[in-house]
């Protein structure tokens, strides 16, 4: 195999892998934009969607796309029931009670799922099976184009409903001024329910995706793509849409030629170094803008 091979190789796994970054960070900066919170249990809704899927599949033995379609449905109303029970009393509460929340409720779910999974690893088998293609000299994996073709079709459709329906405006009045959005007649407690449920439908697509490229159960599982997801999400610009899909690209292609040119272990460090480089240079992101706050 040539070296530009090769590295188109690298550069399409970081595709993929980004797209599953893009996806988690459209729901954190969804969440930031809307609800000005950081929700880091997000990252455990795909743990959450994974073992949903798991059970829907080799318990129930459901069809793979009802599986799906329930996991998606699952992590979304999860989404809500959080939003509702943890965070909507602290609507008026100072930002490090919501954080520790955040954190009290992410330990949460990652606790229930070690009570009723155990810790040992569980091996579940991708239910992704697209046969793999070769494009000149490049080898293209079924899972790569399944998840790129996923995640475009996710992209469009949240932009689609951000700037085409009712609620999806209501999202935007809430993110610009939510006193001025709540005059005007927008129900903000409803729109701030819609997004954690978009957010977290997003984060059940994202888990399909990581589970069928890792095919390994764990508690933990969601843990460290969620962090790396809210560093897409800050390196695009933290309440950006666009910025959440270009970092969580980015993100993924910096690791993948890091893993596959420099090394393994560093990969993570990389990354996170990245981040602190871009913030020292543009402290908004990449697409994210200043904003003045009047105290």
């Amino acid at each position: 195999m040539s070296l530009i091979n090769a590295i188109l190789e690298q550069l399409l796994n970081g595709l993929r892998t980004g797209s599953i970054y893009a996806l988690i960070a459209l729901g954190y900066t969804m969440v930031y934009g809307i609800a000005k919170m950081i929700n880091f249990a997000h990252g455990d809704i795909i743990m959450v969607g994974a073992y949903t899927l798991y059970v829907c599949v080799s318990l129930l033995h459901l069809h793979p796309i009802l599986a799906v379609v329930i996991t998606i449905l699952v992590c979304a109303l999860l989404g809500v029931v959080i939003e509702k029970i943890a965070y909507k009393p602290l609507r008026q509460a100072p930002p490090l009670a919501v954080l520790i929340t955040a954190i009290g409720v992410s330990y949460l779910l990652q606790n229930l799922a070690l009570l009723i999974f155990k810790a040992t690893p569980i091996p579940f088998a991708s239910i992704i099976k697209v046969p793999s293609i070769k494009i000149g000299g490049v080898h293209v994996s079924g899972l790569t184009i399944v998840t790129l073709i996923v995640t475009t079709i996710s992209m469009i459709l949240l932009t689609l409903f951000i700037n085409k329906t009712k609620a999806g405006r209501a999202m935007r009045a809430v993110s610009e001024d939510k006193g001025a959005a709540e005059l005007m007649g927008v129900n903000v407690n409803q729109t701030i329910s819609i997004t954690f449920a978009v957010g977290s439908a997003l984060a059940a697509v994202a888990g399909v995706l990581f589970i069928a490229q890792y095919e390994t159960l764990l508690p933990t599982l969601g843990a460290l793509p969620g962090i790396k997801a809210f560093v897409a999400a800050v390196l695009g610009g933290i309440g950006s849409i666009p910025g959440a899909m270009l970092g969580g690209l980015i993100l993924g292609i910096i690791e993948s030629l890091a893993k596959a040119y420099i090394s393994t272990q560093l990969s993570d460090a990389i990354v996170f170094s990245v981040l602190v480089i871009v913030l020292l240079v543009k402290p908004s992101g990449l697409l994210g803008k200043m904003k003045i706050e009047k105290v």
